[in-house]
This record gives C-alpha cells, structure tokens and sequence, in this order.
C-alpha cells in the first residue's frame, strides 16, 4: 500500500489496558469488564494440581488420537529439540525483513509490525473497502450524513462495529456477506457524547439501531480478487438485523419460567440481539451468530430479588449499583432494560442466534440447548455418525470451552429436518488434563522436560434435551446459568477461550485462548501455562478417533503468544529469529492448504492488530508471519477466505478508538479521510494468486 500515513497522537492518550486496549475501547466493548472483580470465583481444581493422576503423553489416547494428524516426524522431533530458554535476536522480526518462502504454500513477505493510520499488506497484494459503517443496506436506504444521523436511517444502514463476517457464495462472482454489529462507541458516533444519562434520546435509538448484523450482496470485480457492494438494482436479500428486530426462542428452555417476562408470558419470543461477536454457519446454509458481552445493557440489578443476585453476579452483573458507570441507558427507550422492573429479560440474551440469510422476512431463532454465556463463536461439523458438533468458547477471564452434540443426525438436503439439530443434543463442556508434574509448570511459559505444554481431556455432559447432569439443577437452570453448571462439575478455568475452528485438512480442533493478565503463579496450569498472560497463546485439540462426537481427547499448545525474544513464547518449535511477533489472538480461519490464519486483538506489543498466517504441518510448522496490519486503534476481526482462495476479508473494527479521541479530535481518519467508520475490506494478489502464495 503506498504511502500510508503516519497516525496522529493525541495528547490525551491512556496507558492501555489489560491486553494492550485503550481505557475507551474497554468502556464500549464490554463495560470494563477488566476493572471489575472476574465473575468465576469457583474453587474448581487447576489441573496442575492433578499431576499425579495424569495420563502419559505417550499414553494409548494420545498415541491413537495423533496418528490421524498429518504431522512429519521430523516436525515433532525440532519441537522437542528447541531449547525452552533460548533467547534469539528477534532484529529480524522488528524489522519485517525475515520471513523465506516456506512449507504449507505460504510465500509472501511479512509486513512489519507498525502504527500506521492505514491497512498495510504485504508487498504484491492490494485491498479496498468493501462496506463501511452507514453504507445503504436496504434499497430505500439513504445516504450516511455523520451530522444528521437518525435512527430509521441506520436501521436500514450498515451497522457500528463488525466483527464476525462470513459468506455465502450466488455464484461465481456474486454472493452474500453476513457481518455481525458488535457495539456502539458513541463518543465516535456523536459529537458531544458524554454518557447515557445525558445523551438525546435520539442518539439512543440510533445505537439500538447499529448493533446487531448486517446481510449485503457483494459481487467480485473483474478476474482480481477485489469484491465490492452492490449498490444498484435490485438487492433482495439485503438485510438488517437490530438490537429490536423480533426473535423467537427454541430448544429446552423455550418457555420456561427462567424467560418469562411481562411483555412475553409465553417466554418463547425476544426483541434484538446484543454484542454478537463472533459465530460459524451451519452445513444448511444459515448464520450461527453469538451474544457475547451483553451483561453490560442492563441497568437496576441492585433491584433484582436477592435470590436472583448471585446469577447476575456470576455473569457479570454489578448488584449493588442502580446505574452502572458508563451505561448507555437503552432503559431510557425501552424498560426492559431495567432489571428492576424486569428482572429476566437479561436472561433472555447471551444466547447462538441463528439467522437464514436467503430469507429477509425469517424470524431469527435464539438456540438455547446450546448454553447461555458470553459465546465468542459457534463452529459446526459433523461427527462420525452424522450428528451435528457445535464448538463455543465462553470469552471471559477463567471460563470454560464448551460443545454441543445433537440427538439426531445430518440429513443432506433434509432442510426442515436439519433446523431441529439445534434444538435437542449434549451439551459439554472441557476438562483438560496435563501430562507433566506440576512443578515442571513455573508460570513462565517454559516448556516442561518433556518438551511441549500437552495432556488429555474428557468432554463432561451437562445437559441432554430437558435432562440435567448436574446434581441440584433443572435442565431449564443449566442453559439458562450454564457457566454455574460448569463450575459445579469442576470444568478447567481457561485465559479467555474465543474462536474455535476445525481444520478442514487434518479435523484438529483448534482453540484461541486470547490473554488473561489475572492468571497467578496460584493458578497456573498445563493448559493456561503463564503468569499474567497478556499474549495469549493457542491450544490444538485432537479428538479420540478424529472423531468430533466422542468425549475424550488429547491436546498440546503449538504457540505461545508473545515477543520472539522473550524465553516464555514457543511457536511449535520453529526458528523463532524467522517468525513475525504476534499478541493477543482473537478469530482463526483455514485456508485449503490447512494454514491457519490468526487475526489478533489488544496487541500487547505496542503496534497495531494485524492478520497473520502459521503452517500446520511439516517443517515450516509454527512459522508465524504477519500478512497485513489494521489502521491505528482498530482491532483485526473475521478474517475469511473465500473460497476460490483468492481473497482475505477482514472486519477493521473500531479504528480510532483511543482514550480522548472524539469526532472534533479523531485519532484515526480512516478510511476515508474524516471520520472513523469501522469497516469490512479484501485484499487480493495484484497478479490473481491465491493468498498468501
């Protein structure tokens, strides 16, 4: 990209936060969730402490759950062999000058860590916007004004935020994109902005209108990989989904007490989805879409019976304010916000949304046999036998990584019999188990003696249909307050898990643990191996069998997040002199030669987010190089591949969002020269080359 400008320093810049985000992305995102005591405060065993009751590395699971991996043993051999404590000069890595073509089909040159206003590639590629906060959705859409901004018009607008992006193909040049709306940050938004309280009731229902997710046909430009937004003739399956579209509610829970509210005394039927993250799709063709950090909406939970406090607690809910700090005050709109007055409409959102995006006039359904938590993502496949697999992270500090397992099996082309896999299964969540003593695991990140953080796990049922596991709970309880079912059968505490993806090529499950400063030298495990983990790192999981329907598997980290030169990071064993510095993983995605692609959020080590690429196999295994980097403020959302393998989307979330900034004092410009407007753009190989070759 040529000539991109430097960012601008405002002279009220905050330290970052906890993982490297400004104070202000903190406030919007997820209510400060980071400044407030972590919500798991179970005294579920840290599986170091069950050492001695370990499997062998070496044992019959893992021995047999590996060799459906296509992994060369002369891979695992460098892994083991690569000193723990080495400190090699990473000059190369800060520079961007490193980086030989290798293994797996990646060739391209990485791009340098920086803090530049602009969306960087790497050399040979190209990239352009696709779609950006208030493009016209809807046909009768009118044109963004930032100046006179009114609810109806972002209602039919593409939304605030975008996060999750994924894509459904009209042909070969033509196709759907889904994009989730996140939140709102209305000190971008406004001019003006201070708090909810204050705000014109206008500017309210204008952020009710930005959440939620859009559908937008897209169509490629040309034989490049560039694709970009229809904007002319008719666009039939153009949609919006707001924080008060109409939802229903199916599965187990569907009209228990639990989702009872004045307003809805069947408890099947919900209004607006919240703080969708990330998601995955369905083998049917639907949106599986996830409510991650809507604890944060609500106001009145000091008002709430005493005997409903401790649940609210447990999700994040301060109980002894009316207002919290920094509300947004959707209350001021709509009264179901106010817990006080209605206390279970907070029990209605936290769910998997999932949304037809060929059907504009659908209703969107709220899956509760899935679990209600602060979902990060939803990835489908199939079992052996047919039945659907729903991989969720619960994206908190010390929460849980869950799967759902349906009743019934696939039927190819079975539509109507297909939609009710996600009403009536298992619903699991990981105990993870390490191989190693426990003194071995120091909280530094060195590897033990035997060469690699790694052990089994078991998959431990909670619920089956409207039949609870868990001993002194209903079913209708353990959806409803599944994090205090999983704590009650003593599931691992992990560092944020987030997206989980399948390999296409090898069916390794692979899990995003993106950081958790709080973890202490008390509470250090196999699985979650580093005291105050800013980085993050990322766990490979190979299921008994290969197969996604059983209920033990083995599992090791190929990469600990972090600098190269500090002696605490591992990237599978690889040359660290050679590989690109990476912080904070967030969202993962596959290319078809099985390469993962990384997009990182809350980058820790004072550059810009990016996008990065890591072989899986063979001897380039853990060659982490950075691919692009998102303008200043912004975090790396998606990513996708599209599937011709000729073009990378990637969701630019919140550029700018920096502790000060404001619409009078921005601290990024782009993409466009004025204002900040978060954004999904493409990128493609100037010579029509599949990316990353």
């Amino acid at each position: 990209m040529a000539n991109p400008s430097p960012r601008r320093v405002l002279p009220l810049l905050d330290a970052p936060h906890k993982g490297g985000r400004s104070a202000m992305t903190c406030r919007f995102r997820c209510g400060n969730a980071c400044d407030h005591g972590v919500p798991n405060t179970t005294d579920n065993e840290y599986f170091g402490d069950l050492a001695a009751a370990a499997v062998s590395r070496r044992g019959a699971l893992r021995a047999g759950a590996l060799g459906a991996l296509v992994v060369t043993a002369g891979a695992a051999g460098m892994a083991a062999a690569v000193p723990a404590a080495a400190e090699p000069d990473a000059s190369a890595a800060a520079s961007g000058k490193h980086g030989k073509p290798g293994k797996g089909g990646l060739a391209f040159t990485p791009v340098a860590p920086n803090t530049q206003d602009a969306l960087v590639v790497a050399d040979g590629y190209e990239s352009s916007v696709v779609v950006r906060w208030g493009d016209p959705v809807t046909e009768d859409a009118p044109a963004f004004d930032f100046d006179n901004q009114t609810a109806e018009a972002q209602a039919r607008q593409f939304g605030y935020n975008c996060d999750y992006v994924t894509f459904f193909p009209l042909g070969p040049n033509r196709g759907l994109l889904w994009v989730n709306h996140e939140y709102t940050n209305e000190a971008l938004m406004f001019r003006g902005y201070t708090d909810g309280g204050a705000a014109p009731v206008e500017q309210i229902k204008i952020a009710l209108a930005a959440h939620g997710g859009s559908v937008v046909e897209i169509r490629k430009n040309g034989s490049s990989g560039r694709w970009e937004l229809v904007t002319k003739g008719r666009r039939r399956y153009n949609r919006r989904i707001t924080a008060q579209t109409r939802f229903t509610i199916s599965g187990p829970a569907a009209g228990g007490d639990l989702l009872k509210t004045a307003a809805d005394p069947s408890g099947r039927t919900v209004y607006g989805m919240l703080n969708n993250c990330s998601g995955g799709t369905t083998p049917w063709g639907t949106v599986l879409t996830c409510e991650e950090n809507w604890n944060q909406y609500f106001v009145g939970a000091n008002g709430v019976p005493e005997e409903q406090k401790p649940y609210l607690t447990r999700y994040g809910l301060s109980t002894t304010s009316a207002i919290p700090s920094g509300s947004r005050r959707f209350d001021r709109v709509e009264e179901r916000f106010d817990l006080a007055k209605h206390p279970h409409e907070v029990n209605r959102f936290g769910w998997v949304v999932e949304i037809d995006p060929f059907d504009p006039t659908s209703t969107p359904v709220k899956r509760t046999a899935l679990g209600r938590f602060a979902h990060e993502a939803a990835t489908t496949t199939l079992a052996k036998d047919g039945r659907l697999v729903v991989y969720m992270g619960d994206d908190g500090r010390f929460e849980y990584l869950y799967k759902f397992v349906s009743t019934k099996r696939y039927i190819h082309g079975f539509d109507r019999h297909n939609r009710s896999l996600l009403d009536e299964g298992t619903l699991y969540v990981a105990k993870f188990t390490g191989d190693s003593p426990a003194a071995e695991i120091d909280g530094s990140g060195k590897l033990p003696s035997d060469g690699a953080f790694d052990g089994s796990g078991t998959w431990i049922p909670l619920v089956t249909g409207s039949k609870s596991h868990v001993p002194g709970m209903t079913a209708e309880e353990v959806l409803v307050h599944t994090r205090l079912a999983a704590d009650k059968v003593g599931a691992t505490k992990m560092d944020r898990p987030e997206d989980v993806e399948r390999s296409p090529v090898t069916g390794a499950v692979y899990v995003v643990l993106t950081n958790n400063s709080n973890r202490a030298a008390a509470n250090v495990d196999e699985a979650n191996p580093r005291i105050g983990n800013k980085h993050g790192h990322i766990i490979e999981i190979v299921e008994a069998g290969d197969d996604a329907g059983r209920t033990t598997f083995a599992w090791s980290i190929p990469l600990v997040c972090g600098d190269p030169k500090d002696p605490g990071t591992y990237f599978a064993g690889f040359d660290k002199t050679q590989v690109s510095p990476i912080s904070c993983p967030d969202n993962i995605t596959f290319d078809a030669e099985g390469n993962l692609w990384i997009s990182t959020d809350g980058n820790a080590l004072a550059a810009n987010d990016g996008l990065f690429a890591m072989p899986l196999r063979g001897s380039d295994r853990g060659h982490v190089r950075q691919f692009l980097t998102v303008p200043f403020g912004a975090e790396t959302c998606g990513p996708l591949i599209s599937p011709d393998q000729r073009s990378v989307f990637v969701a630019v979330q919140h550029p700018g969002e920096i502790n000060g900034a404001t619409p009078d004092n921005p601290s990024s410009r782009w993409p466009d020269g004025t204002q900040p407007r978060p954004s999904v753009v493409v990128s493609w190989h100037k010579q029509g080359k599949k990316i990353g070759s």
